[in-house]
């Protein structure tokens, strides 16, 4: 990996992320508007994206990538409910619930997709498109058991099944394995629509640091714990195991950096809901996605040297 691309990458998060906190500062975009850059997010530039990534000639080499990138992502996921079981167990209880969910639900999709298209490609996007999958399972299973009693296994598939994100693979999928094309308009639509992905979610998330008026009352050493296991220990863990098994670089660097996300927004707004401490739960979110703009380049650079 060229390092003047990561380390231009890194400062175009950093652009991005500042102008989200000067437009919330300013009032330009205002915390009840946020959901609807979020929902954008969600139900249009992301599936645009997904789908513009799975624009190649489907072969035998491609579906077995797509097996290999699903064992190792459940692989990951298996490791980061480990961690949120046994390394908080003398924390207070209402934090216990924050840090167990953000430990094993990161923010993946918004700044995963993003971050895997601008280092790998759209090919990149279209294996961490099917890497989430698992993710996705364990946030309305495991994950929601942090808070209370986890859905029925229906619920989890309908939740999972129907997501925006999944139906774009479906349509990804499709496009790919059948001699179909969209029209020149369609599919040069679709593709400019999922390039807005980076930058939306840059700024939505410069958007949470301008509604903190005082960045240092976010700091404290059960954050930095807890970041440390986000961002390093447990993509180190994936690595470690991706490695012995001979994973390919490029399906490797997708695990890795998928498990190394910071905590998901749900965190604060799951923690509101059922009696969790929602303060420290928007804590975790915001010191964690900033410290995650430093941890990715990390990754990033240090990947490349082992293969």
């Amino acid at each position: 990996m060229d390092i003047s691309r990561i380390l231009n990458l890194q400062c175009i998060l950093f652009i991005l992320i500042a102008i989200g906190t000067i437009t919330s500062k300013r009032g330009i975009i205002k915390p009840e508007n946020k959901g609807v850059l979020t929902d954008l997010l969600i139900y249009i530039f992301l599936p645009a994206n997904i789908i513009s990534s799975f624009n190649m000639k489907f072969n035998l080499e491609i579906f077995i990538k797509f097996l290999l990138v699903l064992h190792f992502a459940c692989l990951a996921q298996v490791i980061c409910l480990f961690y949120s079981k046994k390394l908080y167990n003398n924390v207070e209880e209402r934090k216990k619930k924050v840090l167990q969910y953000a430990t094993v639900c990161s923010n993946a999709a918004f700044l995963g997709l993003p971050i895997i298209e601008s280092i790998y490609g759209v090919e990149g996007v279209m294996y961490a498109s099917v890497a989430m999958i698992p993710q996705r399972i364990v946030i309305w299973s495991a994950g929601i058991s942090c808070f209370t009693r986890a859905e029925s296994p229906m619920k989890v598939f309908k939740r999972v099944a129907l997501h925006p994100c999944i139906i774009a693979v479906y349509i990804g999928l499709i496009y790919m394995v059948l001699p179909i094309k969209f029209p020149t308009p369609i599919e040069y639509t679709i593709k400019t629509i999922g390039n807005c992905t980076l930058s939306v979610s840059m700024i939505l998330i410069g958007t949470m640091l301008g509604e903190i008026d005082n960045l240092s009352s976010i700091f404290s050493w059960l954050l930095v714990k807890y970041t440390m296991i986000r961002l390093f220990l447990i993509p180190l863990s994936a690595l470690v195991v991706c490695y012995i098994f001979g994973l390919d670089y490029m399906s490797t660097g997708i695990v890795v950096l998928l498990s190394g996300m910071p905590a998901g927004s749900t965190t604060a707004i799951l923690a509101a809901k059922f009696d969790g401490d929602y303060i420290f739960a928007s804590k975790v979110v915001v010191f964690s996605t900033v410290m995650s703009v430093i941890s990715i380049s990390i990754w990033s650079l240090f990947l490349p040297y082992l293969f």
